[in-house]
């Protein structure tokens, strides 16, 4: 197999040299050139042919957002993973990058005392994206993921009746932030259920994705923040590196925060939010998956069909990667695989007949007293 091609854009020479060795050094990759800033990177792009950019946001003359609507304007589909800082105007910055077309981001190593844990940093984010947006098999920690993969098999056979969903729960990775841009839009405020939602993101970057769906869509979107009372139309965003659960309370259902172990390398993940949701809404439980690499959310998955509530998950060809959709499918726990425009219809089809006030909320509290 070639090695994948990577175009490096960053107008810092340490950077351009800390991910070029970084990159170089992994047989599977090669770097076929670099860019001090956005309009360089574009004239190079014909020449090159990467199959994959690097790209800093802020640069001289053409800066990274500029450069990703200059190549999506020529129908280049080449995938762009931004670097991207830890900051405020960092995570606005990488948000607007991915509204304009990139595929990806990493962080800036921040307060890192040597190139070589720099590297390291880079090494651990970068490599793993870049092999999954370019259809590679991916090491993550002892599971391998690899991209082609063969026809999912049929979701497998319930042992008992579905139950009507009384909770929506959605989770998503890379490819994540317009997936949801363009399903959470479609959904209306008098959506019955609430919504728990688990989008892999760093601190900082979830309070503004939060704010930026909220400005987006009919239903209220927020961070979530702990023991807020669950009602329908509210849709709770996990807060990076916080893991989301539905807590059952005296007062009813509410949200929960913690900082339990990483689970799938991830926190926020998606498994302890699905299998949360299980156990508070006794299986009456809608799950979505959404494009993303590795595999979280497949044993929640698992769980919520088993107790008999639904899974829909996005297809290959309208996910950016089909990691987390796909090794769902691949288990047999989806009972629909659509492509990303007919699944706010489908949410709708599963929601159809409930009313706003048809939550468990007080069952559980009268079930506590």
């Amino acid at each position: 197999m070639n090695p994948i091609r990577v175009m490096v854009v960053d107008d810092s020479v340490v950077v351009r040299k800390i991910v070029t060795d970084v990159l170089s050094a992994d047989p599977d990759i090669e770097v076929v050139g670099t860019a001090v800033n956005g309009r360089i990177a574009v004239s190079k792009l014909e020449q090159l042919k990467p199959d994959l950019v690097t790209m800093d946001i802020e640069m001289p003359e053409m800066n990274g957002i500029e450069a990703v609507r200059a190549i999506r304007a020529t129908r280049n589909r080449v995938p762009i993973v931004m670097f991207s800082t830890l900051t405020e105007r960092g995570a606005s910055a990488t948000l607007d990058a991915l509204s304009a077309g990139a595929n990806e981001y990493v962080t800036k190593p921040a307060n890192v005392g040597s190139v070589g844990q720099s590297m390291e940093s880079v090494r651990e984010q970068l490599i793993p994206k870049i092999k999954a947006l370019t259809g590679r098999p991916v090491s993550m920690g002892p599971a391998r993921v690899a991209a082609p993969v063969p026809p999912p098999p049929p979701a497998a056979p319930r042992t008992g009746p579905g139950k009507k969903p009384a909770v929506l729960v959605i989770g998503s990775s890379t490819g994540g932030p317009e997936a949801l841009a363009k399903v959470l839009p479609q959904l209306p405020a008098s959506l019955p259920v609430p919504v728990l939602l688990v989008q892999h993101m760093p601190p900082v970057f979830t309070r503004q994705f939060a704010q930026r769906l909220d400005r987006l869509c009919p239903l209220r979107v927020v961070e979530a923040s702990d023991g807020t009372p669950l009602l329908p139309g509210t849709v709770h965003l996990a807060p990076g590196d916080h893991h989301l659960v539905v807590r059952a309370t005296a007062r009813g259902l509410t949200t929960g925060l913690n900082q339990g172990p990483p689970e799938n390398f991830c926190r926020p993940a998606v498994d302890p939010l699905f299998r949360s949701a299980v156990t508070a809404f006794d299986g009456a439980v809608l799950a979505v998956v959404l494009t993303g690499m590795g595999a979280d959310g497949r044993n929640g998955a698992g769980e919520i069909r088993a107790a008999g509530g639904t899974v829909l998950v996005q297809d290959q060809a309208t996910s950016v990667v089909w990691g987390m959709p796909g090794a769902i499918s691949q288990a047999g726990y989806a009972d629909e695989v659509l492509p990303l425009d007919r699944i706010p219809d489908a949410i709708a089809r599963h929601l159809s007949g409930l009313t706003a006030t048809a939550r468990p909320a007080a069952t559980v509290a009268g079930a506590l007293r």
